[in-house]
């Protein structure tokens, strides 16, 4: 009998010379996720704790912060598990959730970025109207539509997933992402045109928004002063590095695995483990240092550890 693909195991085929460098990987990505986690987790208790963060820019920051530890839990404790396994399996149940969490987090990353962007469109084209605009009440609406609404998108070809049967079951890569769609019997047109339209809504259009509201930024700081072009590099340029990494590595998901090109395993491997650890790893350098409000609160926490 055939075994069905919600209690079958999958083994996985993505990994360089795991058993002979387990330990070193292993080491590696536990201080990885270890930085991930205090570096993150920081940054959002100082804006949780400080009254004067409790604005919209800081708030957001806070969000995309929160969305890497999330993204990252969901991701490196079965990494850490591989690298001292003898063999690396998956449940296929537990690869879909994997690939649920995985594009549903990373859908929340781009609406998260795009929300940003909103902001500082607003706060620096319209600086008398920002009080009125970004009130309380919408900045936690348009926070809601950004974790919400990637959810939405991506459960459908996960559940239609779960019920398709399994031919294959070697997974060429460490995460579940969109090669899971190799290991299925037959491809669904339909759900590789849904998964077009997911990616206009989730990758697409927040990032044609990005770049409109920037360049909109830049050309009003361009005929303002000094000041206000000083603001506006230091408030966008963090958010135009942190679209441009998450994108590029969008871009290698969507041709290189969707598209079924040939990857050399090691080229497979580094640059899977670069999407994962780059974005929760910068984003508080970027947005904790690069900061100077929050950077202050940094200084002082640190100071006050250090003396006391």
């Amino acid at each position: 009998m055939e075994p069905r693909a919600n209690v079958s195991y999958i083994t996985v085929d993505g990994y360089v010379e795991v058993h002979r460098y387990r330990y070193l990987y292993f080491v590696l990505m536990l201080t990885a996720y270890l930085l991930i986690l205090c570096t993150n987790s920081t940054v959002v208790y100082l804006i949780c704790l400080h009254r004067d963060l409790h604005q919209p820019m800081y708030v957001l920051i806070a969000a995309l912060l929160l969305n890497s530890v999330i993204y990252s839990s969901t991701i490196y404790p079965k990494l850490l598990q591989d690298f001292l396994s003898e063999e690396q399996t998956i449940t296929y149940s537990a690869c879909l959730f994997q690939y649920f969490a995985f594009y549903s987090l990373a859908g929340s990353e781009f609406l998260l970025l795009a929300v940003m962007a909103y902001d500082r469109y607003v706060a620096i084209c319209t600086p008398l109207r920002y009080p009125a605009v970004m009130r309380r009440r919408r900045v936690a609406a348009l926070l809601l539509l950004a974790w919400v609404a990637p959810s939405i998108l991506v459960v459908v070809p996960t559940i239609t997933n779960a019920n398709k049967k399994l031919c294959h079951f070697v997974f060429k890569g460490i995460i579940c992402n969109s090669t899971i769609y190799d290991l299925l019997c037959q491809r669904s047109q339909i759900l590789n045109i849904y998964g077009l339209i997911v990616l206009v809504n989730l990758v697409i259009l927040p990032v044609i928004f990005i770049l409109f509201s920037y360049i909109r930024i830049l050309l009003v700081s361009y005929q303002s002063s000094r000041e206000v072009r000083r603001k506006a590099a230091q408030t966008c340029l963090p958010h135009l590095l942190i679209l441009i990494n998450f994108s590029s590595f969008g871009i290698y998901d969507v041709l290189l695995l969707r598209l079924n090109t040939t990857v050399p395993k090691t080229v497979r491997f580094l640059i899977t483990l670069q999407m994962i650890m780059y974005q929760p790893l910068f984003n508080p350098i970027i947005y904790g240092l690069k900061m100077r409000e929050i950077s202050k609160h940094l200084k002082k926490l640190f100071a006050r550890k250090v003396l006391g």
